[in-house]
């Protein structure tokens, strides 16, 4: 059995090393993406309650992540949405399309009581698998 490499990938943004996890993973051709939220760059919840724009923010950040690794969202193969609420969830899907086009991930919607991260509204998880 051969053993891959690890790669953490920040996309360049410091990573306080009192965490316990990472943003990204990077073993061989895929990248794992750990639950993220739609925070900005000063760590602060965009939109508080819009779960659409939370969701695009979330995107954007997994392109970022996805960049630094070679690849962009149209690797992702599978997402997993955590959400706090169901009102206008359906709205998340017009995002989904804009950044997979017409690569379509597996997905899985889970309803949960709360999210650690306050304001948030949903979180998403996700595997890409890159090309080559």
């Amino acid at each position: 059995m051969t053993q891959h490499a690890r790669e953490v990938i920040t996309a360049g943004k410091a990573w306080p090393a009192r965490y316990t996890y990472v943003p990204a993973l990077r073993v061989g051709n895929l990248v794992f993406i750990s639950g993220t939220t739609g925070t900005d760059d000063n760590n602060q919840i965009v939109a508080p309650g819009d779960i659409v724009e939370q969701t695009r923010q979330i995107f954007r950040k997994f392109e970022r992540l996805l960049n630094a690794a070679g690849g962009s969202c149209q690797d992702l193969v599978e997402t997993t949405d955590y959400i706090t609420t169901t009102e206008n969830y359906k709205a998340t899907a017009a995002v989904r399309r804009e950044f997979f086009k017409a690569a379509q991930p597996t997905s899985t919607g889970v309803i949960v009581a709360g999210l650690l991260r306050e304001g948030a509204v949903i979180e998403i998880s996700a595997v890409a698998a890159l090309k080559g």
